[in-house]
Order: structure tokens, then sequence, then C-alpha cells
């Protein structure tokens, strides 16, 4: 351990110690779930920068909904069930590009030339 995470760990115990965090909404519960743990590590961070930005957050729903209707459409054996989950695929992902659309993501000459690559992964199997 380095000297800063030492002093640190030691300035959190005396705060407990003196009281300092009995009123704290939330004290002794459970942390949230984390809304990144459906992302491989190497993502989290930046999926959490995008939604501090404000960029992630509609979309982050979209996007896990998006994945979960893909991983059913692979399973699925049922005609007639395959083609409403198709359907409904489809309708999230016109939303999501709107959504993309709205907030002008790729409109800028360098992030558009990474439209399709990102396009290409959040829609991968």
């Amino acid at each position: 351990m380095d000297i800063a995470h030492i002093v640190a760990e030691d300035k959190i115990k005396r705060a407990i110690k003196d009281g300092e965090f009995a009123g704290i909404k939330g004290m002794g519960k459970p942390l949230p779930k984390d809304d990144a743990a459906h992302l491989p590590e190497s993502l989290r961070m930046g999926y959490r920068i995008l939604k501090n930005a404000g960029i992630a957050e509609d979309e982050g729903a979209l996007k896990k909904e998006l994945m979960t209707l893909d991983y059913l459409i692979a399973k699925c054996r049922n005609e007639t069930e395959l083609d409403h989950l198709r359907n409904k695929r489809t309708e999230k992902q016109v939303r999501l590009d709107k959504l993309t659309e709205e907030k002008a993501m790729f409109s800028k000459p360098a992030s558009s030339h990474y439209k399709e690559k990102v396009y290409r992964w959040l829609n991968r199997p």
C-alpha cells in the first residue's frame, strides 16, 4: 500500500470513530448495484465517463435491452415468438439510432469514422 492509501484509510477510520458518518443516508447498507456490471472490465471506465457526461444515460437501457433481445433471438426456436422478438429488436434499434442522432454523437468527422465499428460492436450477438 502506498502512503496516500494509508493516510486515507486512517482518516476514514478516525471519522467513523468520531461519529462523523452517523447521519449519512444509507450508512451500513450495501452499495447500489453497479450499472456497468454488464460490461467487460475494460469498457467500464469509458462507460462511466460517457454516463457522467450525460451521453450514456438513455442509451444504456436500450443497449441492455438490445443485448437481451439478441440473446433471446439466438435461443428462440418458435417462429412466431422469433418474429415478435425481431420486430421488438428493430424497434429498439430505431429508438437507439434516433437518440444517437439527437445527441449528434457521430456528427463530427473524427467520430463518424468510427460509427460503423461502434454499431457493429453494439449489435454483436
